[in-house]
């Protein structure tokens, strides 16, 4: 028998079949879920937020006295070596693993589980950690502000650990991941209006209402030492602010564009808006004045700004200044000392933004009628508030009366650089 003659049927059924045996492959073949273009962009955002917090150190740093410059700009650094420590080794495993409504287990501690091919939605969930580990660096750096000129280094390290562990890991867990209580009432919160900033503001407050008054004239107190350094901190912030909203959406799309767009706006309306309150008020347009209002409008827009559009956000922008002002003119009525205005400023700030992301959003939560949302939106706020200056108030409190939370008054008066670091911020000759 002619082999050719018997090859040719086989030879013809195999071009027959060929187009299909290739769709077969196509369609049972398993598709990269990384998307390099949301990769890239998550990569960025993270180094963004990161650089927010030594921009957080400038802003800090320029508004105490000379005397504390370092020991105040060193809280914000000591923020980046431990907390990145703590959410590596059980922090993010606290905030992102396991079933549970209200914290994580140790699943992931150590990152354990993770490798090169794990994912979180279109990212490698390494992206995932380092994105929101950023957030974990700079909340308790913010809490800072509240205690600055006081406290001692090591009691610091102490608080912001357990605080960490305590409340912030376990409140990310309720509002970011997918068997958190509040994630599933459907509460808004895109970038941590609650998460963040309610939290560390109020944990601020509890903490300097525990450790008292800081010595001295009443004046002096207030007078920033460099200006220059908190307008540049502010720019440095309202900089790396772009990556901490526009990233929140874990992609690059239009939904980061818009989140990028109000994370503009919002900040421009409420730096005019404290500009003329404070002109009204003092008759004064301060520096420190428009830095604030940068910050405030910040921090009211980050709940909001993946569900808001330009007229909810140019509204915010305007209402958070007199809101945070009178936050910060309330300090001096209830006589607690929040240095910084870190519960005027990212406490209120933060739940008045909480509070608007669900009048202003342009979509509500799937099934979610306005008043449900808005009863979401109260209802996270008071949670995650309440939870917060009590959990903060008892730790600091306990380490008030164990290792002591503020340093002795005559090193206070001396001041905290030269006390606690042994060197001066200021060496001019």
């Amino acid at each position: 028998m002619n082999l050719q003659l018997v090859l040719r049927p086989v030879f013809l059924c195999f071009l027959v079949f060929l187009p299909s045996l290739l769709m077969a492959d196509a369609e049972t073949a398993t598709p990269n879920p990384i998307d390099k273009s949301d990769t890239t962009w998550m990569l960025i955002s993270s180094a963004l937020v990161f650089f927010m917090i030594p921009g957080l150190s400038l802003f800090y740093g320029g508004i105490v006295r000379s005397k504390n410059v370092l020991s105040t700009m060193m809280h914000s650094f000591v923020a980046m070596i431990v907390m990145t420590l703590q959410w590596t080794i059980f922090g993010y495993s606290f905030a992102f693993s396991g079933e549970n409504p209200f914290v994580g287990n140790f699943d992931l501690a150590f990152l354990d589980g993770i490798n090169i091919d794990s994912t979180k939605g279109t990212i490698p969930t390494y992206v995932h950690f380092l994105f929101q580990g950023m957030f974990a660096l700079i909340t308790p750096a913010l809490i800072s502000g509240a205690i600055a000129e006081r406290i001692k280094l090591s009691a610091y390290i102490v608080f912001i650990l357990v605080w960490s562990t305590l409340v912030y890991d376990p409140v990310a867990h309720w509002v970011w991941a997918d068997s958190g209580w509040l994630f599933k009432m459907n509460a808004l919160d895109f970038a941590g209006g609650t998460v963040v900033h309610l939290i560390s503001g109020i944990a601020g407050l509890s903490a300097a209402i525990v450790i008292g008054k800081r010595k001295g004239d009443a004046g002096l107190l207030t007078h920033p030492n460099n200006m220059t350094y908190t307008l540049l901190g502010s720019g440095l912030l309202w900089f790396g602010w772009f990556g901490f909203n526009a990233g929140s959406g874990l992609a690059v799309n239009g939904l980061a564009a818009r989140a990028f767009l109000v994370t503009l706006i919002a900040p421009a309306a409420a730096g005019a808006s404290w500009l003329l309150i404070e002109w009204y008020h003092t008759k004064k347009a301060t520096a420190l004045g428009a830095a604030s209002g940068i910050v405030a409008g910040l921090v009211v827009i980050t709940p909001a700004s993946g569900f808001v559009g330009v007229k909810g956000a140019l509204i915010m922008g305007i209402l958070v200044s007199p809101i945070c002002y009178l936050a910060i003119l309330l300090k001096g009525k209830l006589k607690y000392d929040d240095t910084l205005d870190a519960f005027g400023i990212h406490g209120a700030g933060g739940a008045f933004g909480a509070i608007l992301t669900g009048i202003f959003a342009l979509e509500l939560a799937e099934g979610m009628t306005f008043e449900s949302q808005m009863m979401a939106q109260i209802i996270s706020v008071i949670a995650t508030g309440f939870y917060s200056f009590v959990a903060s108030y008892l730790i600091a409190f306990v380490i008030e009366k164990t290792i002591g939370f503020r340093i002795e008054e005559d090193k206070e008066i001396t001041g905290l650089d030269q006390e606690i670091h042994g060197e001066k911020g200021y060496d001019i000759r």
